[in-house]
């Protein structure tokens, strides 16, 4: 029997006071989603001095706004990429393996409506078996008209032949990147949000560090490092741009774009909308998109859109367009249409799409979704595109890279296959399903320790305990308002206007716990709009 580490302390005050060690870094990383938080534990564990920043909270931006699917891709699989499917099937496998109370197997269901759809999309699902071999989850089957009911109650039977059903994963990813970056921490890596980098640092026209500010304090801070990683996600044009105007090499001092941003929008109804256990994939809509309704902490995901964007804006707001394409594919497909009223929260979040050469991002179903490494003249190594599935595939891609240009030492790979995350251990933490409504269940074996906590009985509201606020102010690197309840309880996420509600309560007992600004207004205008309230015309 294991024993569980103790949570290693998040106080602000000494992770700025680390940071301002005049320490020489092997590797620095901007940038705390799904990405950078993959290099920097995989670089800690592989023994590199480490060190993260990122200007807003760890996954504040596109890794918290994902459709929670942990998934080899069966979109990828039609357009005949048969390399990245089956990478990503493999580190599916390990995902579940290594963080199993925050990422588990899903079952979906694909009804059918015309008699040829059954055979045809159950043999690609039947090479989506084939292609996980010992790392499936579970066989495709077809199913009658009647088993699909069953499985989906609330389907609209009109029309209905019947279905196919297989198996993926979903996961809680707000929750897993606080894990990946506690688990890096433990490992020896330093970690700090709300921390910008500002500008990079050069020594002999190469990048040798970052200069930093802290969101906060004002403070500023210069961080040494031998490696610096661009992992910004749809940001990640801003410090290429800086890069290249700092160095001599481009005639024209303009260094181009390599993303084009897409827009993914989700939608947040009851449970009752769905009332299943299995999700429902629509592989091709009206328009010609696909369409989930996906279970997930006590509520239904619907979603989501693709839609191209020409700003990167922070908290991006759908397109009228967008949210009456969701609402009307979800008309065709469940037997109670859901309405404007019946949503509880909206998300928006930006993909990174990775430009090719001859595309004007115009287009962003045909462009790439796998990730891209890059090192410029001055040894910057920007790492962009890819989806949450692959985050550790991509670190290791970016790590042997990184010593392939003799910026980092070469180690072995694969460090990170069999490392489970904090939270895991042995006995097996009582796992409860990822679609079950929030709480103790997202903490695994770090349960009892919050339990020890001072207001760990006295609940907040269903699934939240003052305890558990305390404990993310504490060891979870929280703040903000938003911090906790968008990405620590993900209530933002689940019910908008009850978020909104205990944004006071939440804020005391940070403010308690920090001394900082809980920006407890900054946060009800948030939850505004995730309740559309923003726009009479939405």
């Amino acid at each position: 029997m294991s024993t569980l580490p103790q949570p290693l302390s998040t106080d602000r005050s000494e992770l700025l006071r680390r940071l301002a060690e005049p320490v020489q870094y092997d590797i620095a990383i901007v940038g705390g989603g799904a990405t950078g938080l993959g290099v920097a534990l995989d670089a800690a564990v592989r023994g590199l001095r480490v060190v993260l920043i990122d200007s807003h909270d760890f996954a504040e931006g596109t890794s918290s706004r994902s459709t929670k699917l942990v998934h080899g891709g069966v979109r990828y699989l039609a357009q005949g990429n048969i390399a990245l499917v089956r990478e990503a099937l493999h580190e599916r496998t390990l995902l579940l393996q290594n963080a199993p109370y925050l990422a588990q197997p899903l079952p979906f269901v694909m009804p059918t409506y015309h008699w040829w759809e059954k055979p045809f999309y159950g043999a690609g699902l039947k090479m989506y078996d084939l292609l996980a071999g010992r790392a499936g989850l579970g066989s495709t089957q077809l199913l009658s008209r009647e088993q699909t009911l069953e499985q989906l109650p609330t389907l609209l039977s009109l029309g209905l032949k019947g279905g196919v059903k297989y198996w993926d994963g979903q996961f809680n990813d707000a929750r897993l990147a606080l894990v990946l970056a506690r688990t890096a921490a433990l490992q020896g890596a330093l970690l700090v949000n709300y921390c910008r980098a500002t500008e990079l640092a050069y020594e002999n026209s190469k990048v040798a560090g970052l200069v930093c500010e802290d969101q906060l304090t004002g403070q500023t801070l210069h961080v040494r490092a031998r490696c610096v990683v661009n992992a910004t996600g749809v940001w990640v044009d801003e410090l290429r741009q800086k890069d290249g105007a700092a160095v001599p090499g481009r005639s024209d001092g303009v260094t181009p774009a390599i993303v084009a941003p897409s827009q993914g929008v989700h939608m947040v109804v009851n449970r009752e909308f769905l009332d299943s256990n299995v999700a429902l994939m629509v592989p091709k809509t009206a328009d010609g998109r696909v369409l989930f309704a996906v279970p997930w902490l006590g509520k239904v995901i619907l979603g989501t859109t693709d839609t191209p964007r020409h700003d990167l804006a922070r908290e991006p707001l759908p397109f009228a367009e967008e949210i009456d394409f969701i609402l009307r594919e979800s008309a065709r497909y469940l037997r109670r249409a859901p309405l404007r009223s019946d949503v509880k929260s909206v998300w928006v979040g930006l993909r990174p799409l990775v430009k090719t050469t001859k595309d004007e991002g115009n287009n962003t179903k045909a462009l790439s979704r796998e990730h891209t490494i890059l090192v410029s003249r001055s040894g910057l190594v920007t790492v962009t595109g890819g989806k949450w599935t692959t985050y550790r595939a991509m670190a290791e891609d970016v790590l042997a890279k990184c010593a392939q240009v003799n910026l980092i030492p070469a180690s072995r790979s694969g460090v990170t296959k069999n490392l489970c995350l904090m939270g895991v251990g042995e006995p097996p933490a009582l796992i409860r399903p990822i679609f079950e409504a929030p709480g103790w269940h997202s903490y695994g074996l770090e349960q009892d320790f919050i339990r020890s906590l001072p207001g760990a009985t006295d609940e907040m509201c269903p699934g939240l305990t003052e305890g558990m606020v305390r404990f993310a102010a504490r060891y979870e690197y929280a703040v903000t308002a938003e911090d906790v309840l968008a990405r620590r309880a993900r209530l933002l996420f689940l019910d908008a206007r009850l978020a909104s509600d205990l944004a006071a309560s939440v804020g005391k007992i940070l403010q308690e716990e920090t001394g900082y600004d809980p920006q407890i207004d900054d946060f009800k205008i948030l939850a505004d709009q995730y309740l559309l309230k923003y726009d009479k015309n939405l």
